[in-house]
């Protein structure tokens, strides 16, 4: 699904921004850790200070499974300016054999996950159906 250009320039972006909708098509975006492994993003919720661990993403998701995810360069200088739009179905899972190795490459892309609790907290799952790409990608 992804070009070795699109991964590349994915896989260079530190961050990404998730948008969900509710049930009733309101918005809702937020920047997310992610890491792409065996043909999908995950994303952790993770031990950072929250409220709740009900967030709104993770009840978006519940209501309406279809996401996007925006991969993004801005550079003062705009012929550097680029995107790439994944929208998929995402999935709210708990810890169990198939987030371990997620778990894993989210440990390896962020080391401030090494030392934070990850199992048992939720753990959202992209897989990609549509990619959209706009300028340099390089």
């Amino acid at each position: 699904m992804f070009s070795p250009e699109k991964l590349a320039f994915i896989k260079s972006r530190r961050i990404a921004h998730l948008a969900t909708a509710d049930a009733r098509g309101r918005p809702h975006v937020v920047p997310v850790c992610f890491a792409y492994l065996d043909g999908a993003f995950w994303i952790a919720i993770d031990e950072k200070p929250k409220t709740t661990t009900r967030l709104r993403r993770l009840r978006n998701i519940e209501e309406n499974a279809r996401v996007t995810l925006v991969f993004d360069r801005y550079d003062e200088d705009w012929t550097r300016l680029g995107y790439i739009l994944v929208t998929g179905t995402a999935a709210v899972l708990t810890a169990g054999r198939e987030s371990e190795p997620a778990l894993a490459a989210l440990r390896d892309r962020y080391a401030q996950y090494r030392s934070m609790m990850l199992e048992g907290r939720p753990l959202i799952r992209v897989k990609p159906e549509r990619v959209t790409s706009w300028g340099d990608l390089r």
